[in-house]
């Protein structure tokens, strides 16, 4: 019989997982991570089921896209075969924006909506949240200037890494959780429910 503490300890082994295989492209163990009915993933560049994102992200690696996670403190409420797991952690992402190579470096947190699955701890819903960020540019002698009008499409907590995905060519998705705020709550509000046996992970859509 699993305890929580064991619990605890392989959930946190499933996010680690996720954000090694991930950035290595170890597409094939990567995708025993998620639910095999459910999985879902939302970023601000991507909102679907698990196997598109896998097909996608395998994509955008394979043509040299530059995303790495990075991971800090971990908890896990778990109830039964269900938890909801939270990891502070950070996005970077390398390209360049009007010519100039650039470095963006976003910080928040994995929220991830989890369930046991013959055995094992899948991700059923990862829902980052994104709560604030930076862009620095690599070379110090280069110069950019930055689309104010754009820049302030996007909530704070991902301003310069919406900006430059969008540059990049992908539609960013606007109102996605931050620091404080409505949407957040409405996140744990889902998480709690989740916990206490709600049918679906809230409405990831």
């Amino acid at each position: 019989m699993p305890t929580i503490e064991t619990d605890k300890r392989e959930l946190r082994q499933l996010v680690e997982d996720w954000a090694l295989w991930r950035d290595a492209g170890d597409w094939e163990r990567f995708a025993t991570l998620w639910h095999p009915d459910d999985g879902w993933m939302t970023a601000t560049w991507f909102q679907g089921p698990a196997r598109d994102f896998i097909a996608i992200s395998r994509e955008g690696f394979d043509n040299g896209v530059s995303i790495l996670h990075f991971l800090g403190g971990h908890t896990a409420d778990v109830v039964g075969d269900r938890a909801i797991a939270q990891t502070k952690m950070s996005i970077n992402q390398r390209a360049e924006v009007d010519g100039v190579e650039v470095d963006i470096v976003c910080t928040g947190r994995f929220y991830d909506f989890c369930a046991r699955h013959e055995g094992a701890w899948k991700i059923v819903r990862r829902q980052p949240i994104y709560e604030k960020d930076r862009l620095d540019v690599v070379d110090p002698s280069a110069t950019l200037s930055l689309d104010p009008q754009l820049l302030g499409r996007f909530p704070v907590g991902y301003r310069h890494l919406g900006y430059l995905q969008t540059k990049a060519g992908f539609t960013v998705k606007t109102g996605l959780p931050g620091l404080t705020g409505e949407v957040l709550q409405r996140l744990c509000e889902e998480g709690a429910k989740w916990l206490a046996g709600s049918r679906t992970p809230g409405d990831p859509h």
